[in-house]
């Protein structure tokens, strides 16, 4: 077991690159949302083996109290989560804890289940090694999540990324919010508000200030409601806001959020830019949905540091946007990360890239 574990450590990039990274692009003729279902269907059979995870977890997660830290009241083992979308469902939670993930965050779900957008939906460009995604909360909704939730066992926090049911009128939004909130709420260890997909029409103007305020302060009510009877309290509220915010918009957010009490900031969802594409085929670029990967990473950092900047340092910040390597993680964390969250990198570099920036939070000595 030593000696696979020293060959994993040196060459397990190479090894994901050149080899496996090639087979899994070709799953499904090489439909990159296919590969995804049938990558995310061999970890939840994996995830039903509890020696089979115990396997893996020897082989690819880092434990070391040095990597551990509590924020906005939660335990972490380590700071590398998975972003929200990679397992909306949570289908695969012992795979993902056996990787190495310090937690995960499953969704976006929605109050009433939907397919999503038509497909094709998600594309890759690996020359930038980017994706573009416009699944629009494709999921099987909250009830069914909470069950799976309740039936699954899980040694990480698990957080919960909720959003805006497609079929729910925007005036209607806070309700199916707190639907989706109310049933799932025994079983996060957060809860994430995500008003900034760019795949559900009308959903990034929950950003606005009036309807942000709205949205939280009925959000908060049965925060405190329900706490009160559940011996952990009330769960702590995130907000997931979008790159493409002005400055001055992310501000005026900010002071929404401190307002009712929000536990932290989840910087950045995907952007409708498309910089940083040059060269890449126009109709390829010009595909509607949210762009992810690296060239999301100098807007996310930027991001993260405005927030850290405006808040003081005192307000929790999630960082995700264009973390591929543990150089890049290093700099999320230097914008004023608290934690971090991968999904693009997992799909370019691999499934080790959270042993890989832990092992670098450790030989840097910024493990805290």
């Amino acid at each position: 077991m030593s000696c696979l574990r020293w060959a994993l450590n040196r060459s397990d990039l190479t090894i994901y690159r050149f080899l496996l990274r090639p087979i899994l692009f070709r799953l499904g003729g090489g439909d990159a949302e296919t590969a995804h279902e049938r990558t995310l269907h061999l970890l939840a059979l994996l995830s039903r083996s509890r020696p089979l995870c115990r396997t893996l977890q020897v082989l690819a997660a880092i434990r070391d109290q040095r990597l551990a830290r509590t924020v906005f009241g939660v335990h972490f083992p380590n700071p590398v989560g998975l972003a929200a979308g990679m397992d909306k469902d949570g289908v695969a939670l012992p795979a993902w804890a056996a990787l190495g993930f310090g937690f995960v965050e499953v969704g976006t779900v929605t109050h009433h289940p939907q397919p999503g957008n038509p497909r094709p939906r998600l594309f890759r460009l690996p020359a930038r090694e980017a994706l573009i995604n416009r699944m629009g909360f494709n999921n099987a909704g909250a009830a069914a999540l909470a069950q799976r939730l309740a039936a699954t066992p899980v040694s990480i926090p698990v957080g919960v990324s909720i959003g805006k049911s497609k079929v729910t009128p925007l005036d209607q939004a806070i309700d199916d919010y707190r639907a989706s909130f109310r049933l799932l709420f025994p079983y996060a260890a957060y809860v994430a508000i995500n008003v900034s997909s760019p795949n559900t029409p009308g959903l990034r103007q929950l950003q606005d200030a009036d309807h942000l305020r709205a949205l939280l302060a009925a959000l908060q009510r049965d925060n405190a409601e329900l706490g009160r009877a559940d011996p952990r309290g009330p769960r702590p509220l995130l907000v997931k806001i979008a790159p493409d915010l002005s400055d001055a918009a992310i501000e005026e957010l900010l002071a929404v959020c401190a307002d009712h009490g929000v536990a932290g900031i989840i910087a950045t969802n995907t952007t409708i830019g498309r910089s940083g594409l040059e060269g890449i085929d126009p109709a390829l670029v010009a595909e509607t949905g949210g762009l992810s990967g690296q060239p999301l990473a100098q807007r996310a950092r930027q991001v993260v540091q405005l927030i850290a900047r405006a808040t003081g340092g005192t307000l929790p910040i999630i960082g995700v946007g264009g973390i591929h390597s543990p150089d890049d993680a290093l700099r999320m964390f230097e914008a004023g990360a608290s934690l971090i969250q991968l999904y693009t990198g997992l799909v370019y570099r691999g499934p080790l890239l959270p042993r890989r920036i832990n092992c670098a939070l450790l030989a840097a000595g910024k493990e805290r």
